[in-house]
């Protein structure tokens, strides 16, 4: 680990940050100590050095790095042993919808299993989304769903980043519609996992026009209060967009080697 120079600590890509108090400290260590695990360079099942170790390597309190370590061991990333010390827990042991957790795995490079999983995830939740949109939308929330389809129309392929927020908002404001609290905190959980894998959608998409028709279909479900249509036209929507990242993923792979 690079040791962080006197008086101030050092943001993921090594750059110093002020501290400013006690709060900024802990959250900084917090987010360098889950990027490192994330990243391997803690390994799993490795041992931590110890606190005194820790303390003058990040040149930060003791009560910091407790607090620190018992935030990563609720992340299920860590487990602290009397006379064991602490050590790293398998990645299936991680909270994977924590905002930290998952800007550490998008930023090192989600693996194919990442897209994989939140695909099924989508694929359980959204159709069923749509469906309850199409029965309970109120008209405010109809006017969000078209309005960020209307962003879509207006991005197409032009402008690849707005394109994909407002993909992002279309999916959204239609679970926001569903009025399922669950089905809501885990999109504002996953938010920029999902942002995520619409851009890489998006970069792989071969036709913005099938995307829009596919999205239109959607919506025009759900403002002809048609569930089952809604639910089908979901289906298939994400069904495109686990093919498209599929492909992505694939050209990715073929890139390296």
């Amino acid at each position: 680990m690079t040791k962080a120079k006197a008086g101030r600590i050092l943001t993921l890509d090594g750059a110093p940050i002020a501290e400013h108090g006690k709060r900024s400290v802990r959250e900084s260590l917090l987010q360098r100590f889950v990027h490192k695990i994330v990243s391997g360079e803690l390994a799993e099942g490795s041992t931590l050095p110890n606190e005194a170790e820790l303390t003058a390597e990040f040149e930060v309190s003791r009560t910091s790095l407790r607090e620190a370590m018992q935030y990563l061991s609720a992340l299920g990333m860590v487990r602290s042993r009397t006379r064991a010390g602490t050590s790293v827990l398998p990645r299936e042991n991680w909270n994977y919808l924590d905002p930290l957790v998952l800007d550490a795995i998008l930023s090192v490079g989600a693996d194919e299993n990442f897209y994989a999983s939140l695909i099924d995830a989508r694929q359980l939740l959204e159709p069923a989304a749509a469906a309850q949109a199409a029965a309970k939308a109120t008209a405010r929330q109809l006017y969000q769903i078209s309005k960020a389809f209307e962003d879509m129309v207006e991005a197409n392929s032009r402008d690849n980043e707005a394109w994909s927020r407002a993909d992002l908002e279309f999916h959204t404001a239609i679970i926001d519609a569903s009025g399922n609290w669950v089905y809501r905190q885990f999109a504002t959980a996953i938010r920029a996992a999902l942002l995520a894998s619409f851009r890489l959608t998006n970069r792989a998409s071969q036709s913005h026009e099938q995307a829009i028709t596919k999205h239109h279909d959607v919506l025009e479900a759900i403002r002809m209060r048609r569930p089952e249509d809604a639910k089908f036209a979901m289906e298939q929507l994400i069904g495109v967009a686990r093919s498209e990242i599929n492909e992505a993923l694939r050209r990715s792979k073929a890139d390296v080697q």
